[in-house]
């Protein structure tokens, strides 16, 4: 049986040509082999599974190269490039800088750099995951990389560039690699399916691609696990199965659902997909980044960013037709608001839900029951309430009726119908109803100071009687609107009120009020605002007879400390006991 080999080594790039999706990088190498202008020092950085490690193979291979083509790739025909192919160079090195990352192991490798190459024109050492390296390592590095010798070239690759020590950073050429485009995964996946002999849907392979995250290492180890479960024919459904990825056709029906404001619906499928075994965190991502997708295909500028087969775009254009510009943008909001605050829910399904609730009443009329929203504007409301409030005026018709009633001469003789009429219309009374003003709705403490000079005047409306002004109260309704009176205070007096709140107003003689401040700082700030706490509550209590009082608290004692002698004395004369054991075994204090 033939030994098995994964797409990942079987199909890697043996040259500059073959690398995908690193046109501009690949082809700086290789004017700089062409050129013979090269540096003694790079450093490849990248997300993991886009090309470093295989463009500094490549690139080191070319070096040694004796004689390149003109383009300035390998030959794979010199003695070089056929060791090389063999794995038995001796002028290229690999080193792993994660398992060898210790101080002595670069000072092996300085020591192998002073040893010319015997074929070929340069040594060539590839440090891979160079970021592992330890801090003493860095620094046992830097002199070697600064100042080589002229026959090495130092070839660095990592993942995380941030980690390499800024004077490392400046002593190397930089070349920052890319992630793999969608476009550019499925089109190499569509030449190994082809060279494997599988047939494959150019959805299936979308749904890999967008898998790997951009890394091509990834999508090749997808499509080998996706090719095994396919046995030679790669689907969609067979794909998403394998790989546990939700149908986009959920999202499609999601959207649509909320766009027809359909909650019941909505739920249904929410609970299906968490059937299946989907989180609904995953669900809320994969949901946000559908309708991104959707927003980006309503215009033709950012129809490119979309990352999906042929046929999933068209779906897109199709369902943006449908969806609003503002609908879009609020969904985007409550599902990030959502994923924020996923993982600190006690309740992770009922915060899905609401938010699925919340978008699919995105697009309902504001007076729809149910929507959620209020129905009209509070300033509106205000608006009809004081219509209602006023006085109706007379029909015009009964007004020209009594003008011209007034401008004729009365007759004796005359018939008094329209007149009794025109009496009746006039006399009848009309029920008059008191104008409500949009000042009187609250208290404020400019309305108590504006109180203390003229009389509360209280507006009824018919069939109400008036407020008791010497009405009695309880103890526990003072300190209900005592406490009421402290949290309406303004913003200026925050302090005063926070320490009112914690006086307790007492009822001496009904109804004379006393409170007890506790020093005479605090006692100073609440005479200032006495008379409008006076007003606050006569106001809310119904008593113009209240009377306030304001006393600082006097009754503090000075506790003076007692010695260990004194204390001693004092437990003797509360206990004899104490002393007779004294005077039984002759104790004394210390």
């Amino acid at each position: 049986m033939e030994e098995y080999i994964v797409s990942a080594r079987k199909y890697r790039p043996m040259s500059f040509d073959t690398v995908v999706g690193q046109q501009a990088l690949t082809t700086t190498l290789k004017n700089a082999v062409r050129s013979g202008k090269l540096a003694h020092a790079y450093l490849f950085c990248g997300p993991r599974g886009v090309g470093k490690t295989t463009c500094a193979r490549i690139f080191a291979k070319a070096i040694n190269c004796q004689s390149p083509t003109a383009e300035g790739e390998a030959c794979n025909e010199c003695e070089s490039c056929q060791s090389f192919n063999e794995q038995r160079s001796l002028n290229i090195f690999e080193l792993d800088a994660a398992s060898n990352n210790s101080v002595e192991h670069i000072k092996t490798l300085m020591e192998q750099t002073r040893i010319p190459p015997q074929v070929g024109r340069y040594k060539v050492f590839i440090i891979d995951e160079v970021h592992m390296l330890s801090t003493a390592a860095f620094n046992a590095f830097l002199k070697t990389l600064e100042e080589p010798p002229a026959h090495v070239i130092f070839i660095l690759a990592t993942t995380e560039k941030h980690k390499i020590l800024p004077t490392i950073l400046s002593r190397c050429q930089i070349y920052d690699f890319e992630r793999m485009t969608v476009n550019d995964t499925v089109a190499h996946l569509r030449q190994v399916a082809a060279k494997e002999g599988i047939t494959c849907e150019d959805e299936a392979l979308a749904i890999i691609a967008e898998k790997a995250d951009g890394g091509m290492r990834d999508a090749l180890s997808i499509f080998d696990q996706a090719a095994s479960f396919c046995q030679g024919n790669i689907t969609y459904q067979k794909v998403i199965e394998d790989l546990n990825v939700l149908d986009s056709e959920y999202y499609f029906r999601l959207v649509d659902y909320a766009l027809q404001n359909k909650v019941s619906e909505s739920m249904v499928l929410l609970n299906d997909i968490i059937g299946k075994g989907f989180d609904g965190g995953l669900l809320v991502q994969g949901l946000a980044r559908h309708v991104r997708n959707v927003l980006m295909a309503r215009d033709a500028q950012t129809l490119p960013l979309l990352e999906v087969s042929e046929a999933q775009r068209q779906r897109y254009q199709e369902q943006a037709l449908r969806a609003p510009i503002p609908f879009l943008y609020k969904a985007l909001q409550l599902m990030n608001q959502c994923d924020i605050n996923y993982r600190q829910s006690s309740n992770k399904r009922l915060l899905v839900e609401l938010t699925l609730i919340e978008v699919a009443q995105l697009t309902q009329p504001e007076d729809a029951p149910g929507s959620g929203r209020k129905p009209r504007r509070l300033k509106s409301l205000f608006k009809n309430l004081i219509q209602q409030t006023q006085p109706r005026k007379a029909a015009p018709q009964v007004a020209a009726a009594v003008r011209a009633e007034s401008q004729q001469p009365q007759s004796p003789a005359a018939t008094p119908t329209a007149t009794v009429q025109v009496a009746t219309a006039k006399e009848q009374p009309q029920p008059v109803r008191p104008a409500v003003k949009l000042g009187a709705l609250g208290m404020s403490w400019r309305n108590l100071r504006a109180q203390q000079q003229k009389p509360v005047k209280i507006n009824t409306l018919p069939g109400q009687r008036m407020t008791d002004e010497h009405q009695p109260f309880t103890q526990d309704e003072l300190e209900l609107q005592w406490l009421s009176m402290c949290n309406r205070m303004p913003q200026q007096l925050v302090g005063v009120a926070s320490r009112m709140k914690n006086m307790k107003p007492v009822i001496t003689e009904l109804p004379k009020v006393e409170v007890v401040v506790s020093n005479e700082m605090i006692l100073a700030e609440v005479e200032k605002i006495r008379g409008s706490v006076l007003n606050t509550l006569k106001l809310h209590l119904h008593n113009s007879d209240i009377e306030l009082t304001l006393r600082l608290d006097e009754h503090r004692q000075e506790v003076r400390l007692l010695t260990r002698r004194e204390q001693f004395e004092e437990l003797m004369r509360m206990n004899p006991v104490v002393a007779k054991l004294k005077a039984a075994f002759d104790l004394d204090i210390a």
